[in-house]
């Protein structure tokens, strides 16, 4: 977009000034309503943009955060010819930020500018591989799979945008494995000149776009491997790009899990039947008629299988356990890097008989993703990766699952390196990103990501709290620690629900106790006239959260994902309830390795990691009750430790300013 689309004769900071004040082309949109809170953030990130400069901004509930950052974004990106690169931890804001947003933005601007929202590349369809796979269905498909691969290749003709979401069916992920798209298997060399692969065609749409949006998972993907490389030289994805990060308080946790140890015993024999199911026998050793690989790949399969057998035998994980900290090197004895390597050179030594290209990429494709298996499993098992924590997580479902997994115990460093040391601007933003803080604001969070020295800014919410909003909480209930207060948790639950007539979200730390609560009081709450919905009983979260909203009189029960990103505006959601106080499981490796860390050097792990993560969770549990200026509700907290603990004072000083009241059970009935 040529700069004289822009008024040069004002700086971005006074142009963004304009366009958000009380008189501004943004007054003009219909139901549009101006917030001060808004052109404050707004101001401020357009003078970090302008001097390049980094910045950590909370915005409280209600400012307008997303057009606060997309406007002086997308018009600092035309202005000096920049790529603005916005990454979110949601699929929902993604979502708004391309259908709503950018479009909402766009129809206020006298210029156009182009978006993009660029997704994981396993989510496209590869059109070269579907037609590989149509060409060798017998030898790769079930009898039943065939139906879907048909359906595919029609769908293939009509979409846009070929991706997995567009689709009106779920494919079996075998049929889906074999036509996505692979970084070494579709690649601008081998479908670039083809105009129907979607990947590339993203991806060169994402090149010239002017706004590309990202997952924060996809960003550290991207940033890590030269395979998906986006020709990036001076800048975090794109050459002379600048990045805006949204959900910014889920960025610690997302680099932790992206820059460690991942192998699943499941996703193991998942490629290995690609090459070989030695229950259906097929597979794409099978196309090819390589039988001495095949029976390498039946070795590996039994030595999988064995290996996996012993972590089981050797883990202990309890009754209810689902992770187990492996703190020394050799704890699982394994020669299974032989079998692994026997197989690889099998699958090379056939390739030159491989007539056909594209098999022999499909080949080549698999033994470097064995290869990448065979080193994080020798990882693993000699704890190679220096302040790394290693577990073995177990997944109970349909099958039993284990996986190896590794974590970078601080990720500060790396955080701190990957995102503030380029000349090119990073603006951090979230609704949550202070524990309430009375010497420097947002301190806790700047620690934990390494952002010591950035400069960071707090916006207050425009909501009228002290009439929108009361806080209650509970006095005589047991402590969550004790044996009553499981059944005190019902009786109190059920009086709240019944005081709000329903609409309310119950919000549990754990599925057990959950569950556990559900049964002993949904006959009663029915009985009352409430509809209930219950996380976890195979409903989608968002059909959950959609038939909650549909509803006059639902009470939603659910546990961690309902804590954050969940937006339900107006009168179906008035009463939020809070079990317990949402401390981190201590025993959880990685939870307790960070303890571990903060003991080590004299510090107070309780006070200085357990209470601040909880705050900030707590935050943003409360924060699903007031998401507009009509609102109107309570919240519950029934967990008395916030009274009687002194370290209840921290989560009270971080809740909204609105009226508090400590209430006994016996009183319920006479809360006005």
């Amino acid at each position: 977009m040529p700069s004289d689309s822009i008024d040069a004769s004002c700086n971005l900071t006074d142009q963004i000034n304009e366009f958000f004040g009380p008189d501004g082309k943004l007054s003009l949109a219909n139901g549009y309503e101006y917030r001060q809170e808004q052109q404050e953030m707004e101001c401020i990130i357009a003078k970090s943009l302008e001097n390049s400069k980094d910045l950590i901004i909370e915005a409280g509930t209600g400012v307008g955060k997303t057009l606060a950052y997309l406007a002086p974004g997308v018009l600092h990106a035309l202005d000096k010819n920049k790529k603005l690169v916005v990454s979110t931890k949601t699929i929902n804001l993604q979502e708004q930020i391309i259908d709503k947003d950018l479009p909402f933005l766009q129809s206020l601007l006298e210029f156009g500018f182009t978006s993009v929202l660029l997704k994981g590349r396993t989510n496209y369809l590869c059109p070269r591989r579907l037609q590989l796979a149509l060409n060798n269905s017998r030898d790769l498909f079930e009898l039943d799979e065939f139906d879907q691969l048909e359906s595919i290749e029609d769908w293939a003709i009509d979409t846009q945008d070929g991706t997995l979401s567009d689709l009106d069916f779920t494919p079996s992920a075998n049929l889906w494995s074999q036509v996505c798209s692979e970084s070494r298997l579709c690649n601008p060399r081998t479908c670039g000149k083809n105009s129907n692969c979607f990947y590339q065609k993203a991806r060169n749409d994402a090149m010239s776009a002017d706004v590309v949006v990202v997952n924060h998972t996809l960003l550290f993907n991207l940033m890590d491997s030269l395979d998906e490389s986006m020709g990036c030289s001076d800048g975090f994805l794109f050459s002379d790009d600048f990045l805006i990060i949204d959900e910014a308080h889920e960025l610690e946790d997302v680099a932790a899990n992206q820059l460690g140890i991942k192998v699943s015993q499941s996703g193991l024999i998942f490629d290995l039947n690609r090459l070989y199911d030695s229950t259906k026998k097929r597979g794409l050793l099978q196309i090819v008629r390589a039988n001495e690989a095949i029976d390498g790949v039946i070795n590996l399969q039994n030595k999988i299988d064995n290996f996996f057998n012993l972590v089981n035998s050797i883990c202990d994980f309890g009754e209810w356990g689902r992770e187990f900290r492996v703190k020394t090197s050799g704890f699982f004895p394994s020669d299974v890097s032989a079998d692994f390597r026997f197989l690889e050179e099998k699958i090379i030594s056939i390739l030159d008989d491989v007539n056909n290209k594209s098999i022999r990429s499909e080949l080549l494709e698999l033994v470097s993703r064995l290869s990448v298996s065979r080193d994080s499993i020798s990882q693993f098992i000699d704890q190679s990766l220096t302040q790394h924590v290693f577990w073995v997580e177990k997944t109970v479902g349909r099958y039993e699952n284990f996986i190896l997994r590794s974590a970078p115990v601080d990720v500060s460093e790396d955080l701190g390196s990957r995102f503030f040391d380029l000349s090119n601007s990073c603006i951090l933003t979230s609704a949550t990103l202070s524990i309430g803080e009375n010497n420097e604001p947002l301190g806790y969070v700047k620690k934990r990501i390494g952002a010591e020295k950035i400069h960071t800014e707090k916006i207050g919410s425009p909501f009228d709290y002290k009439n929108q909003m009361k806080i209650y909480l509970a006095k005589d209930i047991s402590d969550p620690r004790s044996n009553q207060y499981e059944d005190e948790l019902g009786d109190w639950i059920t009086a709240f629900v019944r005081k709000s007539n329903g609409n309310a979200f119950v919000l549990f730390t754990s599925y057990k106790l959950m569950n556990s609560v559900f049964n002993k009081i949904s006959g009663a709450l029915e009985e009352f006239g409430f509809n209930l919905f219950i996380q976890g009983k195979n409903v989608p979260r968002s059909k959950l959260l959609r038939m909650f909203k549909q509803d006059s009189k639902g009470v939603l029960f659910g546990t961690d994902s309902f804590w954050t990103g969940v937006d339900v505006p107006g009168e179906a959601l008035s009463n939020v309830i809070v079990t317990r106080i949402p401390f981190a499981v201590p025993s959880h490796p990685l939870i307790e390795s960070r303890l571990e860390q903060i003991e080590k050097v004299g510090g107070n792990p309780f006070l200085e990691y357990s209470v601040p993560e909880a705050v900030l969770k707590l935050r943003q549990g409360v924060g699903r009750l007031i998401r507009s200026a009509s609102d109107k509700g309570f919240v519950v907290i029934l967990d008395n430790r916030i009274l009687r603990m002194k370290y209840g004072k921290a989560f009270i000083r971080a809740l909204p300013p609105a009226p508090v009241e400590v209430v006994k059970y016996e009183a319920l009935t006479q809360i006005d």
